[in-house]
């Protein structure tokens, strides 16, 4: 987000026991924590069985310790879902559903998880987008960093000054940048303003050009983890170090080493660009997010099926490669990390924990961004390493709140009573055993007031909650409620049911086809019973 930007070999052989609460105890030190939080990544890596994405250092992390295979988010939007990874609360918990709630507004005395760390004695700080920034307020770095957190301003690239728009480094973008900062100027406008005036006529959505990784925000994002890795090494304390990259969010600028590590006419585009037959429209958004750059034509009309604007083909190459290029950027800045902390010796007794915050459309379903319940906007890559942990695929469910027990139960300082998730820690001992047998991910919609009136509602609130087992999603939108509330049938606006064994590519809602009546009423009362437990907490 522009208000960002501007403002692991593992030693395995160390610990030989297969009872990891023993080895736990038998640590001299308490192990260190580096925490990486990625924006918008969905799990098309090579560990995840992507087959064109080059990911060799992410890959290398996942060697060495267990990929979580079936993780979700609990809200697909950056705010919301950091802000449960962050805090152990499902969203109807922390009432963040946007970009601007500020979390403390509604949990005043929540413990955030590097703040319980901090509390445990670890020296806790972070670089680059932990929080979106947005959702937190100025006195939280005090609950949360016992070092202050800070951007990585300092360690760019001096020869190709700051990104333009915090974005952009080619000069024609930023000539016209200074422009359109003219012409808002003799407007007389000023901030707020002359930023949206100067971002409707200059904001590309991609940039390619031949510079060092540090020319962008998160090649300098590395530089000073790295220097703080140094840092908190020598100090001889325990420490939680954040580390938060930009990309692969949009816009999709990376060197130009990244884009040529791909052939655009190679770029997978979505098999199927519609919408599910029988889905209801709430289910589904306009790719706003996308449209604000300048250079995407209006698409992504649906009027009915045969009048269906997507976006140009070309474009969609252009955007995948984008996305693609940025992954592998990224993929460098961890692997960097991952040697420093091996050059440091303290490979062997840090935790690290790699999460993308929710997932990405890539034009299925005609969708851009996230911003949905669906598959590819719910569905997260989360690998964790550790030290006395074998490596491998564990299939079991898994959610963001569960990061936060799970990191705690690792670092053998107690799990809080008061979060919503469960420790993962099993799962990593037996990547066979089942912590989840579902997940719960969740999306708000608006109403207008005429449709609202039209229905007979008196609230314009509606909520999507999506359950997803092994073998399916069921969705539930329901009007003027949350978990807070009681339930009843009266709430249900829509419903969804995708058998993913025979339709992977949620092209048809199923949900009132008779052949899954009881699979329908099986999951429904699956989803009951996930209400009720909230209740209860």
């Amino acid at each position: 987000m522009m208000a960002t930007t501007l403002n692991i070999a593992l030693l395995l052989s160390a610990f030989s026991s297969s009872d990891y609460s023993v080895q736990r105890e038998e640590q001299q030190e308490k192990p260190n924590i580096l925490f990486i939080a990625v924006d918008d990544l969905k799990p098309i890596l090579g560990c995840y069985g992507a087959p064109l994405i080059k990911t060799p250092n992410i890959d290398r992390l996942a060697t060495l310790g267990t990929v979580f295979q079936n993780t979700y988010c609990q809200q697909a939007i950056s705010g919301a879902t950091r802000a449960s990874v962050l805090t152990g609360l499902r969203p109807d918990k922390t009432q963040v559903y946007d970009l601007i709630t500020k979390i403390r507004d509604i949990n005043p005395n929540v413990v955030t998880l590097p703040g319980y760390f901090k509390d445990k004695g670890y020296v806790t700080t972070a670089i680059g987008k932990i929080f979106h920034p947005t959702n937190v307020i100025k006195e939280d770095g005090e609950y949360s960093w016992s070092i202050p957190h800070t951007e990585a301003e300092e360690c760019l690239a001096e020869a190709y000054g700051y990104p333009a728009l915090g974005y952009y480094q080619h000069p024609d973008t930023k000539l016209l940048v200074e422009k359109y900062g003219m012409e808002a100027k003799k407007k007389g406008l000023k901030d707020a303003e002359a930023a949206r005036y100067i971002l409707s006529h200059i904001k590309p959505s991609v940039e390619c050009l031949d510079v060092p990784d540090n020319a962008y925000v998160d090649g300098a994002v590395t530089l000073k983890a790295k220097q703080q890795l140094q840092t908190l090494t020598k100090k001889g304390k325990p420490f939680f170090l954040a580390v938060g990259y930009h990309k692969p969010h949009l816009p999709f600028v990376a060197p130009k080493k990244y884009w040529d590590l791909y052939d655009r006419k190679s770029m997978p585009i979505a098999e199927f660009q519609a919408h599910a037959k029988g889905s209801p429209e709430l289910a589904y958004h306009r790719c706003g997010e996308l449209k604000k750059y300048t250079d995407i034509p209006e698409f992504c009309i649906f009027t009915d099926q045969s009048l269906h604007t997507g976006l140009a083909l070309e474009k969609q190459k252009e955007l995948i490669h984008g996305y693609y290029a940025c992954i592998s950027y990224l993929d460098t800045q961890v692997g960097e990390l991952l040697d420093t902390l091996d050059s440091l010796g303290t490979l062997h007794n840090t935790i690290i924990v790699l999460w993308g915050d929710h997932g990405w459309h890539l034009g299925d379903h005609d969708l851009w961004n996230k911003h949905t319940n669906f598959e590819n906007a719910t569905k997260v890559p989360l690998i964790i390493a550790a030290p006395g942990m074998s490596s491998g695929n564990a299939d079991t469910f898994a959610e963001f709140v569960d990061i936060y027990p799970t990191l705690c139960d690792l670092a053998g300082i107690g799990i809080p009573s008061d979060i919503d998730g469960k420790s993962l820690v099993p799962a990593m001992e037996n990547k066979k055993s089942r912590i989840r047998n579902y997940a719960v991910s969740q999306y708000p919609r608006k109403f207008t007031k005429e449709e609202a009136d039209r229905r007979g509602y008196t609230s314009t609130t509606i909520m999507g909650y999506s359950l997803r087992t092994e073998g399916y999603r069921y969705t539930v939108w329901a009007h003027d409620f949350t978990t807070r509330q009681s339930f009843n049938d009266g709430k249900i606006y829509a419903e969804e049911l995708y058998d993913y064994q025979k339709d992977p590519l949620e092209t048809i809602n199923v949900v009132t086809d008779k052949e899954y009546l009881k699979i329908k009423e099986k999951l429904k009362d699956m989803m009951m019973d996930f209400f009720s437990k909230q209740m209860d907490k």
